[in-house]
This record gives structure tokens, sequence and C-alpha cells, in this order.
């Protein structure tokens, strides 16, 4: 009996490793809820990260931190309500904050809560193609949510585009700035995101001057050969897509970088300033674009409207030439008896003699008058 006892005893450790090895990227029997929406989660202490084996749990990342210190950094892709639900009980977010978390599709913004901050920011990514059309897409949009705390950083993405794992290493490699805490993740996600929008509106403008040549380049006899409206509404569809996202973050950028939060670095205070900057530029190229694209429709539809008159013209000059025979070809084919020159000998080439030279007397006026 004590040898079987021992067997069961050198058994159960490695049955318990070797379920959680084959179980994911942490022991999800302790917490099935958060298994499968979780990319990431580490511990940071003194700027720099925990290496452990394999990747913590939540619970056993927040634990470290209230121990020994430092502050978890965790990111979640697109979470459902009950794999969102053990996290936020166990960092005290707030509900309403959890609510838009999970539900996404939420304008750019910055909430404050008692012992969190709240902050959405739209991703922007742009679409290659090779010929802009009227069903193209340009803009592709996704959204990061971000929960900032004392001694946590929560992120939750939604789309395909944003990931974040890219500044996760880039802020990895720069152990001085990430050592200020949460409020140096958000600034760089903050950073991240606007360098994105400026990458999006260089593209854009390309765009843009593609069809504005397009438009006002010249065509058949030098003039303008106009484009699909299509197109330019498609664009300009995608540039107010481009302007939900920018717009509205203004504001919070603006509250972060000019407004005392504790919960924000001073030292990293500062760094919003610069991102506050290029999004205001972001945003004044944005306008631009609408505004430039509604002159650029505005144009195309009058070049549709100047090239519909100059068909009518035409076709009114050739119903006015048309009319000089079908009136004298009326006038003899009533077939009277008592008619001027009906029995002369040259009545009938002297009628078409007067009827082309009258034709080719209207052309003329009408050609030089530019109708035809």
């Amino acid at each position: 009996m004590s040898m079987i006892r021992d067997l069961r005893a050198a058994v159960r450790p490695a049955s318990r490793i070797s379920l959680r090895k084959d179980s994911g990227p942490y022991d999800t029997t302790r917490d099935p809820a958060t298994a499968t929406a979780v990319v990431d989660c580490a511990v940071y202490r003194d700027g720099r990260r925990l290496q452990n084996e394999g990747q913590l749990s939540p619970q056993e990342a927040m634990r470290l931190v209230r121990r020994d210190g430092g502050f978890v950094w965790i990111g979640l892709h697109e979470p459902t309500e009950a794999e969102f639900a053990g996290i936020a009980q166990e960092f005290g977010l707030h509900p309403l904050a959890v609510e838009d978390a999970v539900q996404a599709h939420q304008r750019p913004k910055l909430e404050r809560y008692d012992d969190s901050l709240f902050t959405v920011f739209k991703t922007v990514h742009y679409v290659d193609h090779d010929r802009l059309s009227s069903t193209s897409e340009v803009v592709e949009t996704g959204e990061v949510m971000c929960f900032t705390g004392r001694d946590f950083f929560i992120t939750v993405r939604h789309g395909g585009q944003g990931s974040l794992r890219a500044l996760r290493h880039r802020l990895q490699d720069d152990p001085e700035l990430l050592a200020k805490g949460p409020s140096a993740v958000l600034h760089a996600i903050a950073d991240h995101v606007v360098d994105g929008y400026i990458a999006v509106a260089d593209a854009v403008q390309d765009d843009i001057d593609e069809v504005e040549t397009e438009v006002f380049s010249p065509g058949r006899k030098g003039t303008p050969r106009g484009t699909d409206a299509g197109r330019i509404y498609q664009l300009k569809r995608e540039v107010l897509e481009f302007k939900r996202a920018v717009s509205p973050l203004l504001r919070p950028m603006q509250l972060l970088s000019e407004r005392p939060m504790r919960l924000i670095d001073p030292d990293i205070q500062k760094y919003f300033r610069d991102v506050a900057d290029h999004l205001a530029r972001v945003q004044e190229q944005v306008i631009g674009f609408d505004e430039l694209l509604n002159s650029i429709l505005q144009a195309n539809l009058a070049q549709a409207s100047v090239a519909q008159n100059e068909d009518m013209r035409k076709i009114t000059s050739w119903a006015a030439i048309i009319a000089v025979p079908t009136m004298v070809c009326g006038v003899y084919g009533m077939n009277f008896d008592h008619m001027p020159e009906l029995r002369w000998k040259y009545g009938y080439p002297l009628v078409l003699a007067v009827t082309v030279t009258i034709c080719l007397g209207i052309h003329r006026t009408l050609k030089r008058n530019g109708w035809l």
C-alpha cells in the first residue's frame, strides 16, 4: 500500500503539468471564460517584462502585481460578454465601459471612472486597389478600447486590423519609457493610431489626385472628359468614414495633454501634446478632402450637364437642317395640278439645288456659332 501511494504522488504532478501544456496559453481549467479572448498577458516591473514559463492568466498576473508591484498589460481580441466578465470583475471595471468594450462600434472618446480611464480609438487601414471604382473599399476601420488603471492596462481590439504585437515589442525595447507605467502604454497606442491616420491620409490624397486629374483632363476636341460620378461618391463616403474616426478623437487627446489626471504620469502627459498636434493636422486634411471632393463632384456633374447641352444642340441643329428638305418634299408631295414650275423641265434639279444650298447655309451658320 505504501508503494501505491508513492506511485500516485509521483503521477499526480506530472498529470497536472501535462494538462496545463495542452490546454492553451495558460491553465484554462481555472477560468475557462477568459481563455479564448486573451492574446497576451504579462507583468512589467521597472519597465521590463517578467519572464515566466508559458503565459500568465490575468488572475495570476494581478496577484503578482499586488504582491510585488509593477503593472499588468492584458490584450484581448473581440471578447464575448462571458469571456470578459471574469477580467472585468478582477480589475473592478465599470459596467458601462465593459458593455461598450464588448459591443464595439463606439465613437472615439475618453471616459473617466473612479479608478480607471476608458479610451476608445478607431483604427484605420488603407485598402490597396489597382483602380478606384464605384465599389472600391478605400478605408477599413477597427477599434481599440483601452482601460488604464493604477497598476493595469487592458486593451480590447475589434476588427482584423490594428494589431498591437509590434507595438508591445517596441515598448519592451524601451524599459525607461515603459517604467512610467500604464500611461506610457496609453500614449504609445494613441501615437500608433494617429501615425496610422497620417499614412492613410497620404494614400487617400493620391486617390483624390487621380480622380481630380481624370475629371479635368482634356478629352476629345480639348473638352474635359469627366469621370464616373459613382467613383467620386464612393471615395467621398470612404473619406466620411475616415472623418468619423479622426474628428471625435481630437477632444480626448486635448484633455489628456492639458488636464492633469492622477492616472497619467506628468512626464507622459507632455507627449500627448505632440499626438494632439498630429491629429489636428490630419483632421484638417480630412476636412479638406471632403470639401475638395464636393468641388470635384460638382464639377463632374456640371461637365455632364454641359455635355448633355452640347448633344441637344447638335440634335436640334440637324433637325433644323433636315426640316428644309422635309418642308419642300411635303409641299411637292401634295400633287396639285396647278403648282408653279410643276411641268418645267428644270424644276426638279432647281428644287434640289435650292434645298441643298439652304441646308449648307444653315449648317455653316450653326457651325460658326458653335452648335455643330
